[in-house]
């Protein structure tokens, strides 16, 4: 069984990494939409609040799992017989700076794989779409119907 990881903070999902998973899942019997905890980052959702988003919006892929890690990815990929990490890119400094974190992992043994975002997607990024829900500004063309409500009613009691 070839099985891949879609790794991200994913705080929150987006139609950018909706786009990857979908694309993944088609190329892979089994794809694991990994949940890790950014330490650089403050996140708005806890990480089972973003597992519980991210299986709402991805169980029409049956083959599409997610779990949640706390480490380093290629010991993930070890321990739960992952052969690749699929990383979208949406511009040349994504590529900078996964190219090397791609060339580290391929020490451990682990292939990255880069998909190019969709060029409707291209603009997205978490971090964008919780600064645009912070003020109010509609994101509901950014990220599911599930997953704007759950902004809305963070960002509505902060």
């Amino acid at each position: 069984m070839k099985r891949a990881v879609c790794p991200g903070s994913f705080d929150p999902i987006t139609y950018g990494h909706l786009d990857i998973i979908e694309r993944a899942s088609a190329r892979f019997d089994q794809v694991v939409v990994a949940v890790l905890e950014n330490r650089t980052k403050a996140s708005l959702f806890t990480v089972e609040e973003r597992m519980t988003m991210i299986k709402e919006t991805t169980s029409k892929f049956p083959n599409v799992i997610v779990d949640s890690w706390h480490g380093l990815l290629v010991d993930y990929c070890k321990t739960n017989s992952v052969q690749a990490i699929v990383k979208g890119l949406r511009a040349v400094t994504d590529f900078d700076y996964e190219l090397q974190m791609a060339q580290v992992n391929l020490q451990s043994g682990i292939e990255t794989m880069f998909m190019a975002t969709a060029p409707a997607h291209s603009f997205l990024s978490s971090s964008l779409v919780k600064e645009l829900a912070h003020y109010g500004g509609d994101v509901s063309s950014m990220v599911p119907p599930t997953v704007n409500a759950a902004l809305k009613a963070r960002v509505a009691g902060k």
